[in-house]
């Protein structure tokens, strides 16, 4: 995708997320993070936003900042911090995607963060809708490649060992996109392909249905399911985040 389709993504999420989160109250529970208030969502979406620009214009060889020391405002100037956060993100992202930048996995440019947060912010959009009453679909083009990128991090995430498992599968098919992805558990880790063929279970729906599902903000019941359905619990358990 375009960086110009990621920072219009950042800026546009990062609107719907705060206004969604001022239709209701800070210490509304937010139904998809069950130990998050919407003041802790907006405490975290807004520390990640920081932390994301000031890595994007680190280099690479000074190591990844994980941005600890950001000071979270109170409650109340929250909403606004997360305004101001976003659009500094969205124009500290607006330079070549191949620019070289601190990340916390290859490839090691700006591009990675261009991705990244436009994926984290559409998601955390959902979070503080779903808090607030309804959300909207995320862009079906945007929640494709945001299933692509999920499975790339899973490997790799600095928080959790990769999963591990027999020869176990899934294939992930949007019906209403491109994209469709086979992944398969392995003694060191998990290999995912690209392509169309037959996992031990299948699920087929929608993009922003899928990913929603996987990163476990979804039912199951908005997507189709083939194949031995008991293997679900622990798909969405490794996808969730």
């Amino acid at each position: 995708m375009q960086a110009e389709v990621y920072l219009d993504a950042i800026r546009a999420n990062a609107t719907e997320l705060v206004d969604a989160a001022e239709r209701t109250t800070l210490d509304a529970p937010v139904p998809t993070c069950p130990d998050w208030t919407v003041a802790d969502l907006l405490g975290h979406i807004g520390r990640v936003h920081r932390m994301a620009a000031g890595n994007a214009v680190r280099a690479p060889e000074d190591g990844f900042w994980p941005g600890k020391e950001i000071e979270i405002p109170e409650p109340a100037a929250r909403a606004a911090w997360v305004r101001e956060g976003a659009d500094q993100l969205a124009a500290v992202l607006d330079r070549p995607s191949e620019q070289p930048a601190s990340t916390f996995f290859p490839p090691g440019n700006v591009g990675f963060w261009q991705r990244r947060q436009a994926h984290e912010t559409a998601m955390h959009r959902v979070d503080a809708q779903t808090a607030s009453g309804a959300f909207t679909p995320i862009d079906a083009v945007l929640a494709s490649d945001g299933i692509d990128e999920m499975f790339t991090l899973i490997n790799k995430s600095p928080r959790r060992k990769p999963p591990t498992g027999d020869g176990e599968s899934i294939h992930v098919h949007c019906t209403d996109v491109d994209g469709e992805w086979l992944a398969r558990l392995g003694p060191d880790g998990m290999q995912v392909e690209r392509v169309h063929a037959k996992g031990d279970v299948a699920v087929r729906g929608g993009a922003s249905d899928l990913l929603c599902w996987l990163s476990g903000r979804g039912p199951v019941d908005h997507v189709e399911v083939i194949g031995d359905a008991e293997q679900l619990p622990r798909w969405r358990a490794i996808t969730t985040f």
